[in-house]
C-alpha cells in the first residue's frame, strides 16, 4: 500500500530539475524509494509524459507533491492547473540540501531531480506552495515586471551614454544633469558632438527644448544650455569625435524608444491594476500610488492563503530582520536572499510614506534617534508597512492612520 500524508491521503513526490529544452524527473514514495525517473522534453509532450509517469502511482492530482526550482513558466502553470501541489524551492536551499547527502561536490541533473523529490518528501513544511494567484494578478505581475525591466534598461543606457560623453564631450555633462531628461535627449539628438553643440544657435536650442516637451522657464533653460555648450573644453580629434557622436546618436535613439515603451506599458499597467479588487486597499496605504501599488500587488500576489500571518509576509518581502546568535554574541542583519523586485518596491514605498504618514515619519525619526542609519530606519518603516498591509488585506479594510500607528501615549499606556 502506498504511503499517506498527515491527512490520510496517499501521496507521491516528484522532483523536477528544469532546463530550457528538457527536464529531469524523479518520482519517490514516502519511504524514499524511486518509483520512476527519466527525462522529458519541454512543452506539451513533456507534460503529457510526466503525467504518464505519475499516473502509475497516483489516482488523484492532489496525491502528487512536486518540487521545482522556479515559481513561474508554462511548466509550473500546467502542473498547478492539473491540481498537483507544487513547491517552488529556492535554488540556494536546494544547493544546501544537496550537501546533506554528498560531500564530494558532485552534481548532475538526474541527481538534482532526486534531491528535489527528497526535499519535498521530508521538508516541504518548511517551504511555500506556489501561490494560487488570480489571472488578473498574474497579468499585473507580467506588466509590472516588464515595466520595471524597461526602467532598469533605460538607466543602463543612460549610464552608458554618460560614460561615452565623459570620453569626448564633458560640456554636455555640464549642460544636462539628467541625461535621461527630455531636454538632454532633444538637444543631443540634433547635436551629439562638441562642434555640433557650439554650432547650435539660441533659437535652435529653444525649439529643441520646446519639441522635447518643455513649457516652463523655456528661455532661461535655453540660455543655460547655450552657454554650457560653448564653454571651452578638451576635445578628441575630429574624426574620433564624429565616431563618438554617432554612438551618442544611437544611444539617444534607444533611450527615447525605451521611454516611449515604458510610458505605453505604464498606462496598460495602471488600467489592469485599477481593475483589481485589492487596488482600493493598496491605494489607501500611504506612499502607494498606481505604479508602486501595482508592483507591490504583483510581487505579493492575491492568494489569500499564501501567507499564514504578517510575519510570513514580512519574511517574504525581505523586510523582516534576520538574527544571528552564537553564545553571547547576537547580530541583527538585513536579509540577503530575497525577492529583489519586492524589496525595491517596499523600500521606495517606505520612503514615499514619510511625506504622507505622520506615523511612518515618527517611526523613522525614532529609529534614527536610536542610532539606525537612514537605510536601516527605512527598512524598519517598510517592515511595519508590510504588516499593516497584511492586516488590511486580511480584514478587507482600507488604511486608517490612527489604527496603523497608535500614538506614543497609547503605546506607553
Amino acid at each position: 500500500m502506498r504511503p499517506r500524508d498527515q491527512k490520510g491521503v496517499q501521496v507521491i513526490f516528484v522532483g523536477i530539475d528544469w532546463a530550457e529544452r528538457h527536464h529531469d524527473v524523479c518520482v519517490l514514495d514516502e519511504a524514499g524509494t524511486v518509483l520512476a525517473k527519466g527525462r522529458v522534453p519541454d512543452g506539451l509532450d513533456g507534460v503529457a509524459r510526466l503525467h504518464a509517469m505519475v499516473a502509475t502511482d497516483a489516482e488523484e492530482p492532489g496525491e502528487v507533491v512536486v518540487g521545482i526550482e522556479t515559481d513561474r513558466g508554462l511548466m509550473v502553470g500546467a502542473l498547478a492547473a492539473t491540481g498537483y501541489r507544487v513547491y517552488a524551492v529556492n535554488p540556494f536551499s536546494v544547493s544546501r540540501y544537496r550537501e546533506r547527502h554528498t560531500s564530494s561536490g558532485t552534481k548532475s541533473d538526474p541527481r538534482d531531480a532526486k534531491v528535489l523529490a527528497d526535499l519535498v518528501r521530508t521538508d516541504r513544511h518548511n517551504h511555500r506552495e506556489v501561490a494560487g494567484d488570480s489571472e488578473l494578478a498574474e497579468a499585473v505581475k507580467v506588466l509590472a515586471r516588464a515595466h520595471q525591466g524597461l526602467i532598469w534598461s533605460r538607466q543602463r543606457q543612460v549610464n552608458a551614454l554618460r560614460n561615452t560623453l565623459r570620453e569626448f564631450h564633458p560640456g554636455a555633462l555640464d549642460a544636462f544633469g539628467d541625461l535621461g531628461s527630455p531636454d538632454a535627449l532633444a538637444v543631443l539628438a540634433i547635436a551629439p558632438t562638441p562642434s555640433g553643440g557650439r554650432a547650435l544657435s539660441f533659437a535652435k536650442i529653444r525649439r529643441a527644448l520646446q519639441a522635447g516637451g518643455r513649457t516652463r522657464n523655456l528661455d532661461r533653460r535655453a540660455t543655460e544650455v547655450f552657454e554650457a555648450l560653448r564653454r571651452p573644453q578638451l576635445e578628441a580629434p575630429p574624426m574620433v569625435a564624429v565616431a563618438y557622436g554617432e554612438s551618442v546618436r544611437s544611444m539617444v535613439g534607444v533611450i527615447r524608444e525605451l521611454v516611449t515603451q515604458t510610458e505605453r506599458l505604464e498606462k496598460e499597467l495602471a488600467e489592469r491594476f485599477e481593475g483589481h479588487p485589492d487596488a482600493e486597499i493598496l491605494r489607501s496605504l500611504p506612499g502607494l500610488g498606481l505604479i508602486l501599488g501595482a508592483r507591490v500587488l504583483a510581487e505579493f500576489g492575491d492568494d489569500p492563503t499564501r501567507y499564514r500571518d504578517a510575519t510570513a509576509r514580512r519574511c517574504y518581502a525581505g523586510t523582516a530582520p534576520r538574527t544571528r546568535a552564537s553564545g553571547t554574541r547576537l547580530v541583527v542583519l538585513a536579509r540577503v536572499a530575497r525577492n529583489r523586485r519586492l524589496a525595491d518596491a517596499c523600500y521606495n514605498w517606505a520612503f514615499s510614506a514619510l511625506n504622507s504618514s505622520q506615523g511612518a515619519r515618527r517611526h523613522y525619526d525614532l529609529r534614527r534617534a536610536r542610532g539606525n542609519t537612514h537605510h536601516q530606519a527605512l527598512r524598519s518603516v517598510a517592515n511595519r508597512l508590510v504588516g499593516i498591509l497584511h492586516g488590511c488585506v486580511q480584514h478587507r479594510s482600507t488604511y486608517r492612520e490612527n489604527i496603523a500607528w497608535p500614538s506614543l501615549a497609547d503605546v506607553a499606556a
